[in-house]
């Protein structure tokens, strides 16, 4: 069995898409749930259920800034659970360095913009799509990466795309991004997954 550990920050949508695609895969298991906000929406999402019948329940683990930053909990929790893959939905911390070379090249992330446009340090959720209105972009759309120590710089593995029209507000692309988030991203986990040894 394939195990992945999903680290969100916020509402927890991809999360849920994640996971719910995956109940009952014969090959994949969701294992657990982290996240460096004790407020984010993901937290009840878990405890209500994933999948269609909500069945599925996945343990959430709350940490914060001195135990991912300054300590090797995490890292070792991750190896104790013998996690294949570390999937980013919405999380908003900088990976630390000792976190990524734990996991190389078995961590990846969605930002939603197409790389290498509109990425880097405080570019996200509403900051991205308002960045790409005021550039008066034609497209948008998202971009599935690998992780490093950098923001959005890991290589890419997966983009979709999403025309935009003169007149969309920062909130319409977000609504037009997130339905490629949720139609991509649980597919991209999947294939990578199975093609870890």
């Amino acid at each position: 069995m394939k195990r992945i550990a999903i680290f969100a920050s916020g509402s927890g949508t991809n999360a849920e898409k994640i996971a719910g695609y995956l109940t009952d895969h014969p090959d994949i298991e969701v294992t657990l749930i982290l996240s460096n906000n004790p407020k984010a929406g993901i937290i009840e999402r878990a405890r209500r259920g994933f999948g269609p019948d909500q069945k599925l329940h996945v343990p959430v683990l709350v940490f914060d800034r001195k135990t991912f930053y300054e300590t090797n909990r995490i890292v070792e929790l991750l190896h104790k659970q013998e996690i294949d893959l570390i999937v980013l939905a919405g999380f908003m911390w900088l990976i630390p360095e000792t976190l990524v070379k734990a996991f190389p090249q078995r961590m990846i992330n969605i930002h939603p913009a197409l790389l290498p446009k509109f990425g880097g340090k405080g570019m996200y959720g509403h900051f991205v799509h308002e960045a790409v209105v005021e550039a008066g972009e034609l497209k948008s759309g998202i971009t599935i990466h690998y992780v490093n120590e950098h923001y959005d710089e890991g290589a890419i593995l997966f983009q979709a795309s999403c025309a935009l029209e003169p007149f969309d507000t920062p909130e319409d692309v977000a609504q037009k991004v997130q339905v490629l988030e949720h139609r991509y991203y649980p597919e991209v986990v999947e294939k990578v997954l199975m093609n870890i040894e």
